[in-house]
């Protein structure tokens, strides 16, 4: 760029140099205003401000370098002033390039991408409204950790080493736990109860207490098996608790959980943990009790197992807790896998499908 480019400077005066300014300042403006694209705007930052041949450099090289001392300071103020005019253009150029490229590449007419809403799994809606109706009952909730050690899992429940019922909760076991004693070795827990001896260590009674939670044992993966399931345990420890208590809570909560039409039933049974124990079967909700092909055409189906806890349990609460005095208190437990009360709501007939992660199928739960 040579001075060619410029005005020619009549003079230092203050009019002379108002003059010589202000065309170049009109000039700027009337330039900006003709900028329609991309390419027109680059020019004009080239023609005023590029490094070497820009209009900017050529007038400080012929206006201000050479001018005398007494009029730098003045040429100095409106070689600003001009700048900043060219960088205001340039700003309002690309404001107006930028808004013009959004438009293009946004097109308001197309229809919004679509957020599905999220919703429970059905094991877990399952396991929270069960929770709910014992919630209702008064119960508070229960949790613990999953990695648990033998006493609690086992030895603490009324299930001392060697013991046969061991077998029926063949559990996953933390490796390289040989050197400790038995009792502090560590496992998967194979069942929610022994959040409740943890609970009853920490609070005196009366207690009542509902424990959902995921558990594990070493079972062959199959229809209506998983290494991996869920449960719901619950605990009422008080003066004067009895086994018509136990009959009366649970019919209730089937009743509330299935229909009041649900008629609930007791057969016994065998827990190391309580004593006397029970099975709890429900009549069938598919044929209302007459007899079908899932509930083997016998009007019934085993849904939980319960009881009343073993002096033997509240004997090793005892040591931590005095107030669980065998002699003075009482109290039931029941337990009930959530798979299978889901399967039965769901009419879900194999238990893999809850953990396929198939999308296809979870979303019937919508």
């Amino acid at each position: 760029m040579t001075t060619e480019a410029i005005p020619q400077l009549e003079g230092h005066s203050d009019a002379a140099l108002e003059k010589a300014f202000g065309a170049l300042i009109e000039e700027v403006r009337t330039s900006a205003a003709k900028l329609e694209n991309a390419g027109a705007h680059e020019a004009f930052r080239l023609e005023w401000l590029g490094r070497r041949q820009g209009r900017l450099k050529a007038i400080s090289d012929a206006w201000l370098k050479s001018a005398p001392a007494e009029a730098k300071k003045s040429i100095g103020q409106r070689f600003n002033q001009l700048k900043e005019q060219i960088d205001l253009a340039l700003a309002s150029e690309s404001s107006v390039d930028a808004n013009a490229l959004l438009a293009e590449r946004l097109d308001i007419t197309l229809p919004g991408t679509h957020c599905g809403v999220g919703i429970e799994h059905p094991l877990i809606r399952t396991m929270n409204e069960m929770v709910g109706v014992f919630q209702a009952l008064g119960y508070s909730v229960g949790v613990g950790p999953e990695v648990e050690t033998d006493y609690y899992n086992f030895e603490s429940l009324n299930f001392p080493p060697n013991h046969p019922a061991r077998d029926t909760q063949d559990t996953l076991v933390v490796a390289h736990q040989d050197k400790k004693p038995l009792r502090d070795r560590l496992l998967m827990r194979t069942h929610t109860s022994p959040v409740q001896i943890r609970t009853m260590e920490q609070q005196p009674p009366p207690l009542r207490i509902v424990i959902p939670g995921k558990v594990h044992r070493n079972d062959e993966s199959d229809a209506t098996h998983s290494p991996i399931f869920h449960q719901i345990e619950g605990l009422c420890v008080d003066t004067n608790i009895t086994f018509s208590d136990l009959k009366g809570t649970l019919d209730h909560a089937m009743k509330a959980f299935f229909g009041s039409s649900v008629k609930t039933r007791f057969f016994p049974s065998f827990f190391p943990f309580t004593e006397p124990s029970a099975d709890v079967q429900i009549s069938c909700i598919f044929c209302g009790g007459k007899g079908c092909r899932k509930c083997k055409h016998s009007g019934w189906i085993e849904l939980l197992g319960c009881g009343m806890v073993d002096p033997n349990v509240f004997g090793f609460v005892q040591q931590k807790q005095p107030g669980y005095d065998p002699k003075k208190i009482s109290g039931f437990a029941f337990g009930m896998g959530v798979e299978r009360i889901a399967m039965m709501k769901y009419g879900v007939s194999d238990i893999g499908q809850f953990y396929s992660g198939d999308v296809r199928f979870l979303g019937q739960f919508a």
